[in-house]
C-alpha cells in the first residue's frame, strides 16, 4: 500500500525512496507527502481553472518590430533640436504674458516626451504602450493643475481660466431642463411635442456614448446599472443646488435610464461579449501574407491585447464589498464633479474644456478600473494600487475639493428633510445588510458547525470501540476466535 502511494504521487523514473521530512525534524510517512501533494495540485487546477475562466488565451508569434520601440534616443535627439532653434534662432518676444504661457507649454511638452519614453508600462499595450503612457503623464499634468487652481482664491482661480479661454471668467446661466414636462402639449397646436423635442440636444448621444464607454471600464452590468439609476436619485436630491438637475420625470426614467443609459449600458455588454469569445491571435504584419489580412491585422491593433472578464463577487468577503461600495462612490463623485466644476468654475456645458475632460476620463479611467479589479482580485501578486488608479483618485478628491471651496454656499444648502430621511434610510438598510452578511451570518454559521461537530464527535467516538476497539460482551464470555480457533486445533 505504501508503495502504490509513493508512486502514485511523483512522475515515473522520479519516485525517490526517501521519507519525507513533515517539517518537525523527523521522516514523515509517505501518505502524508501524498496528501499534502494532493492538495497543492488541487489547489493550483483550482487556480488555473478559474484563471481560464476570467482571462482568454493569447497565441503571439513575438514579432518586435521598429513600431513597438521605446526610442528613447530618437526622442531625446529631437527635443534637443528644438529647444537648440528656439534658444538661438528664434528672437524672444516682448510679451510677458505670451512667453509665460509658451514656458508652461514647453515645459509640459518636455514632461510629456520623458514620459511617454521612460515611464512604467500599465495593463493596457494596445494600440501601443505610448499611448497609455502618454495618459498616464496628461493625469499628472492635470492633477498639478488642479492643486494650483485649488490653492488660488475664487475670484483668481476663475480668472485664471481666461489665460486658456479669453470667454471665460464670466458667470453664465444655467439653463432649467424643468418647467413644462407634459410629453403632449395640447397647447401648442404646431407641435404638440416640443417639450422632447427640446430635450433632444447634443448630450443624448453623448449620455449613450459616454454609458457605453463606462460598461467597458466596469464589464458589470449590474454595477452600470446601479450607478446609472443612482445618479438619477442623485439628480432628484441636489437639484435644489444645481438648476440644470431639474429635469422631468421622464427625462430622468425614460430618456436617461432606459434610453441612452440603457441602450449605452446593452450595446457595451454585447461588445464584451464579442472581446470574450475574440480568438487572440497575434501576428507581426510583414508574417502576413495576403492584403486583407495586413488590413485585418491594422483594424485590430485597436482591439486589446488580450481580455480579462471581470467578476467583482462583492457578496464574497468584506474587503470585496467595501471596494465595490467605495467603486460606485467614487464613480457618482466623478459624475457630480462633471457638472459642478463647470457652476463654480463659470465654463458653459457646450466649452471644449467640458468635452476635452470627459476624453481624459474615458482614457485614463479604463486603466484605472483594471487596475482596482487586479489589486482586489489578486492582492498577492498586485501589492500596491496602480499608478493610474491612485491618480484617479486624487483627482477626483481635488475635483471635489476645488468644488467646496469655490461655492461652499451651493454645496451646504439644505438638503429638504424627505430626501434626508430617505438616503439615511438607504444608508442604514446597506449598514444592516453589511452586519448581517458578513458578520451575524458568519457568526450563525460557525456556531451551527460548532454544534454539528460536537453531536458527531460522541457518534464517531463510539463507532470504533464497537468496531475495532474492545470486544463484545460475547467475546468476553466466548474469548477471541483466534483463542477458540486455536483450542479447537
Amino acid at each position: 500500500m505504501k508503495l502504490e502511494a509513493r508512486r502514485s504521487c511523483v512522475a515515473p523514473g522520479m519516485c525517490a525512496p526517501e521519507p519525507v521530512n513533515n517539517g518537525t525534524g523527523e521522516p514523515g510517512c509517505p501518505e502524508q507527502s501524498v496528501i499534502v501533494k494532493a492538495r497543492v495540485t488541487k489547489q493550483s487546477s483550482r487556480e488555473s481553472l478559474q484563471r481560464k475562466n476570467t482571462e482568454c488565451e493569447v497565441y503571439d508569434d513575438g514579432t518586435n518590430t521598429y513600431f513597438w520601440r521605446a526610442h528613447t534616443v530618437t526622442v531625446l535627439f529631437i527635443l534637443t533640436c528644438a529647444l537648440v532653434y528656439i534658444t538661438l534662432l528664434e528672437e524672444t518676444p516682448q510679451d510677458t504674458a505670451y512667453n509665460t504661457k509658451r514656458g508652461i507649454v514647453a515645459s509640459i511638452l518636455v514632461f510629456l516626451c520623458f514620459g511617454v519614453t521612460q515611464a512604467k508600462d500599465g495593463p493596457f499595450t494596445r494600440p501601443h504602450p505610448a499611448y497609455w503612457r502618454f495618459w498616464l503623464c496628461v493625469t499628472v499634468v492635470y492633477e498639478l493643475f488642479l492643486i494650483f487652481i485649488l490653492f488660488q482664491t475664487v475670484h483668481d482661480g476663475r480668472q485664471f481660466m481666461k489665460y486658456i479661454d479669453a470667454k471665460l471668467g464670466v458667470p453664465l446661466p444655467e439653463r432649467d431642463y424643468g418647467g413644462n414636462c407634459l410629453i403632449y402639449d395640447p397647447g401648442n397646436t404646431t407641435d404638440p411635442f416640443h417639450n422632447i423635442w427640446d430635450k433632444m440636444d447634443g448630450f443624448v448621444p453623448a449620455h449613450f456614448l459616454g454609458w457605453y464607454i463606462k460598461t467597458l471600464m466596469i464589464r458589470d452590468w449590474w454595477m452600470c446599472m446601479i450607478i446609472s439609476v443612482m445618479f438619477e436619485f442623485l439628480e432628484y436630491s441636489l437639484e435644489h443646488q444645481l438648476p440644470n438637475f431639474s429635469e422631468c420625470w421622464w427625462d430622468h426614467w425614460i430618456m436617461d435610464v432606459l434610453l441612452c443609459n440603457g441602450l449605452g449600458i446593452y450595446c457595451g455588454m454585447k461588445t464584451l461579449a464579442w472581446l470574450s469569445m475574440k480568438p487572440y491571435q497575434w501576428q507581426g504584419l510583414w508574417n502576413i501574407p495576403t492584403y486583407k489580412g495586413k488590413i485585418k491585422r491594422i483594424a485590430f491593433q485597436f482591439t486589446p491585447y488580450s481580455w480579462v472578464k471581470f467578476e467583482w463577487k462583492p457578496a464574497s468577503n468584506l474587503r470585496r464589498w467595501l471596494a465595490v461600495l467605495g467603486i460606485i462612490f467614487m464613480f457618482l463623485l466623478a459624475e457630480l464633479n462633471t457638472f459642478y466644476l463647470k457652476f463654480v468654475l463659470w465654463m458653459p456645458p457646450e466649452h471644449y474644456l467640458v468635452l476635452l475632460r470627459l476624453v481624459f476620463l474615458v482614457n485614463v479611467g479604463g486603466v484605472a478600473m483594471r487596475e482596482i479589479y487586479d489589486f482586489m482580485d489578486d492582492p498577492k501578486f498586485h501589492k500596491k494600487l496602480g499608478q493610474q488608479a491612485w491618480l484617479v483618485a486624487a483627482i477626483t478628491v481635488t475635483e471635489f475639493l476645488i468644488v467646496l471651496k469655490y461655492d461652499p454656499n451651493t454645496i451646504m444648502l439644505p438638503i429638504p428633510f424627505f430626501i434626508t430621511q430617505c438616503w439615511l434610510l438607504g444608508l442604514l438598510v446597506i449598514l444592516i445588510w453589511t452586519l448581517w452578511r458578513f458578520f451575524i451570518r458568519d457568526i450563525t454559521l460557525r456556531y451551527k458547525e460548532t454544534r454539528r461537530r460536537k453531536q458527531e464527535d460522541p457518534a464517531e467516538r463510539e463507532r470504533p470501540l464497537l468496531g475495532n476497539g474492545a470486544p463484545s460482551g460475547r467475546s468476553k464470555l466466548n474469548g477471541s476466535s483466534d483463542v477458540l480457533r486455536h483450542r479447537k486445533s
